[in-house]
């Protein structure tokens, strides 16, 4: 099978805005397809075989002359296609743009989304999820980046925590690391053992183990 062209996205576009009305010719000015249809204003159609930065430079610039321009790439099967999809739709959606997908096979058109003024979606329960993982960190451990153990978060501090009590104190109620490391979770923490580091030794007590040791060890320059 003969590699994919840009080329090979036109005729398919083409017969999917001619059934709609519209006047389709390629290749006018710096524009890959340009249709018309009456009096309206021109429909602008950029083409890439995937997403690129490119591709979006292109067609914003295209926005300059109509309101209605659109990226289109082929269409693939599998998740990361897919998954690439919906993140460049949002994209686009973002900066005004249309996207559209070209099956090759068949020469299947879908119309993945229509330009348009963004407006995003007011999630809350995102933005308080965002704002308790802020809220439960301590100082700025990853300031300039990640760490060379990876990017902390309030999860690890807490446990850190939970671990540096169990190390000057010994095996500890997890009431008493709760209340004196001042982690609320710490119980929890310590019995769902994430990182390996807390062994349960009778009822309600825990102990740090020799794994729990070395990352005190490699998290030593860690704010808690």
């Amino acid at each position: 099978m003969n590699k994919p062209r840009e080329a090979d996205l036109y005729p398919p576009i083409k017969t999917f805005l001619q059934a709609q009305g519209y006047v389709v010719k390629g290749e006018v000015g710096a524009a890959d397809i340009v249709a018309r249809r009456g009096d309206e204003e021109p429909l602008i159609i950029e083409l890439k075989l995937g997403f690129t930065l490119t591709l979006f430079h292109q067609a914003v610039q295209r926005l300059s002359v109509s309101d209605l321009v659109y990226i289109a790439v082929p269409d693939k099967p599998g998740k990361a296609f897919a998954k690439a999809l919906r993140d460049n739709v949002t994209l686009a959606r973002r900066v005004g743009l249309g996207v559209m997908t070209v099956r090759l096979r068949d020469g299947h058109v879908v119309v993945q989304a229509d330009p348009g003024p963004y407006a995003a979606r007011d999630n809350k329960k995102k933005q308080q999820k965002l704002l308790k993982a802020f809220e439960r960190m301590r100082g700025d451990p990853n300031a300039g980046g990640a760490t060379r153990h990876g990017l902390v978060t309030g999860y690890r501090q807490d446990a850190l925590r939970c671990a540096r009590f169990l190390a000057v104190h010994g095996p500890s109620k997890g009431s008493n690391v709760r209340d004196w490391a001042e982690v609320p979770q710490a119980t929890q923490i310590m019995r769902d053992d994430h990182y390996g580091w807390f062994k349960k030794v009778s009822t309600g007590i825990y102990e740090l183990t020799a794994k729990g040791q070395r990352g005190l060890s490699d998290y030593g320059d860690i704010e808690t």
